[in-house]
C-alpha cells in the first residue's frame, strides 16, 4: 500500500468539482510584516536614493559597503565568471541562450501601415522599451536560467539598456548567473537586493537611472514591491507557485510521470502537481513510483509537503474530460503524456505552455528548449500568456487623416460626440467639414 500523501480522486464523485476547485484555489496570505517592511523600504529608497539602497544592502546582505561604487560589478568580472566555467557549463549555457533566442527572435513585431481609398493612412508603429530592470534571485536560490529568459527577449526586442539587479549575501556571487549576464549582453549589474533593489529600479537613485518596466523573480518581499511600484513602471507579473498538470492515458512510464511530479513539487511546498489519468491501474503505478523515487531525492521533504498540501491523482472517464479539466485548471505547464498526444491540442484552451507527448518533459522547457518559462500561474493561463519579446515593446498608434477623410469621419464623430454629450469633441471635428 502506498504511503506518500497524497489526494486520489475520481472526476466521478458528486462533490468533485467543489473539491477540485478548492485543490486549485490559491491566496498569498497577507502578511503585515511585509507590508510594513515594504512600505519602509520603498519610501526610503524613493527620498534618500543610494544611501538607503548602501544601508539595507548593509543590512540585509551583509556586505560591508560604503557607496553603490561598490555595488556595480565591471563587465570585466562578468567576463571572467563566463571565462572560469567548466567547458560542459559553459557550452550548455551558450547552447541554451541560442535556442531561447532563436525562438524569442520570431515574437518580435514590426512597425505597419495601410492606405484607404481617400488616402487616409493608418498603422501601427513598434518601439523597444528605453530601459529595463531585471531582477534575478541570489545567494541559495541563483538561477542563471532566468537570465537568459528575462534578458534575452529584451535584447531581441531592442532594449536599450537592461540593467540587472541581484542580491550577493556574505559576498556569494553565483559564477553561472554572472555568466549569464556576460552572454545575454546586459548593460549593468549591481549586486543589490530585495525591496530596496526593486524601489531603486522603479523610482531611480543617484547612481541607477529609472527603468521602464522591471521583471524577474524574487521572494514575498520583491513580489510586493512590484506588486507596489506597478503603475510607476511596468512589470512582467506577480507570479504564483510553480504548476503541473500531467494528462495520461496510461501509455507512458510510471517513473516518468513520479519525477515529473516531483520537478514541480521540489520548488516549494506550495507548488502544484496534478495528474488526470484515464487508466486506474497506471495511477496505482504512478503511486507506487513516487513511493520508490521520493526517499532517494535530495529535497524530499519538501516535495512531500508540496504533494500533500497541493498535489493530486485522479482519475477521469475520457480524454475529453481531462482536457475540459485541463481548461477549468488552466495550469502554468501542461504535459500531453499521450500516445497520439499530436490530436488532442487543439482541445486545450488555457496553458502557458504545452509539452506535447512522452518525451517533451517540462524540465526542458525551464532551461533550454527555446520558449520562455516565465508562464502565468494561479489560473490567469486564461487571460494572459509567456513572458515575450512583445512584452518589451510598445505599440503606438499612427494616425494620417486626409482631407476627404476627414469629411466622412468628421460626421459620424460629430454624431457620436453629441450622443455622448461632448459638444467640443463634436466641434472639434466639424471645424475640419468643407475646409
Amino acid at each position: 500500500m502506498s504511503q506518500t500523501p497524497i489526494r486520489r480522486l475520481a472526476a466521478r464523485e458528486p462533490e468533485f468539482l467543489s473539491t477540485l476547485d478548492a485543490l486549485l484555489a490559491f491566496e498569498a496570505e497577507a502578511d503585515g510584516r511585509i507590508d510594513a517592511a515594504v512600505t519602509e523600504i520603498l519610501q526610503a529608497v524613493r527620498t534618500t536614493g543610494d544611501a538607503a539602497v548602501v544601508e539595507y544592502t548593509r543590512r540585509f546582505d551583509g556586505l560591508d559597503v560604503q557607496s553603490m561604487v561598490a555595488l556595480e560589478l565591471p563587465r570585466s568580472e562578468l567576463l571572467l565568471a563566463l571565462d572560469s566555467l567548466r567547458p560542459e557549463q559553459r557550452e550548455a549555457l551558450t547552447i541554451a541562450a541560442d535556442r531561447v533566442r532563436v525562438y524569442h527572435e520570431r515574437q518580435k513585431g514590426e512597425s505597419w501601415e495601410f492606405t484607404e481609398a481617400d488616402g487616409t493612412r493608418l498603422g501601427q508603429k513598434v518601439t523597444p522599451l528605453d530601459r529595463v530592470g531585471l531582477y534575478v534571485p541570489g545567494g541559495r536560490a541563483s538561477y542563471p536560467s532566468s537570465v537568459l529568459m528575462n534578458a534575452i527577449p529584451a535584447k531581441v526586442a531592442g532594449v536599450g539598456e537592461l540593467i540587472m539587479v541581484v542580491p550577493t549575501p556574505r559576498g556569494e556571487k553565483n559564477p553561472l548567473v554572472l555568466a549569464a549576464a556576460a552572454i545575454t549582453g546586459v548593460d549593468r549589474v549591481f549586486t543589490i537586493g530585495g525591496a530596496q533593489a526593486v524601489a531603486a529600479l522603479a523610482y531611480g537613485t543617484q547612481t541607477i537611472p529609472q527603468v521602464d518596466k522591471i521583471v524577474g523573480p524574487g521572494n514575498a518581499y520583491v513580489a510586493e514591491a512590484k506588486r507596489r511600484v506597478f503603475g510607476t513602471v511596468g512589470i512582467d507579473m506577480v507570479a504564483g507557485p510553480s504548476e503541473v498538470l500531467i494528462i495520461s492515458d496510461g501509455s507512458g512510464h510510471a517513473d516518468w510521470v513520479a519525477m515529473d511530479l516531483f520537478a514541480q513539487a521540489e520548488h516549494d511546498e506550495l507548488a502544484q502537481s496534478i495528474l488526470l489519468c484515464t487508466d486506474a491501474g497506471f495511477i496505482d503505478a504512478v503511486h507506487d513510483a513516487i513511493d520508490r523515487l521520493l526517499p532517494t531525492m535530495p529535497r524530499r521533504d519538501t516535495i512531500a509537503r508540496s504533494l500533500a498540501n497541493r498535489g493530486a491523482l485522479i482519475h477521469v472517464d475520457s480524454l475529453e474530460q481531462a482536457c475540459a479539466l485541463a481548461n477549468r485548471i488552466a495550469p502554468e505547464h501542461l504535459e500531453l503524456a499521450l500516445e497520439d498526444a499530436e490530436d488532442w491540442i487543439a482541445h486545450i484552451r488555457h496553458a502557458g505552455a504545452i509539452f506535447v507527448g512522452h518525451w517533451a518533459v517540462e524540465a526542458l522547457g525551464d532551461y533550454c528548449a527555446g520558449p520562455n518559462h516565465v508562464l502565468p500561474t494561479m489560473r490567469s493561463a486564461r487571460f494572459s500568456s509567456p513572458l515575450g519579446t512583445y512584452d518589451f515593446q510598445k505599440r503606438t498608434s499612427i494616425v494620417h487623416i486626409s482631407q476627404a477623410g476627414a469629411q466622412h469621419l468628421g460626421k459620424v464623430a460629430s454624431i457620436l460626440a453629441h450622443g455622448e454629450g461632448l459638444q467640443a469633441h463634436a466641434r472639434s471635428a466639424e471645424m475640419r467639414l468643407k475646409v
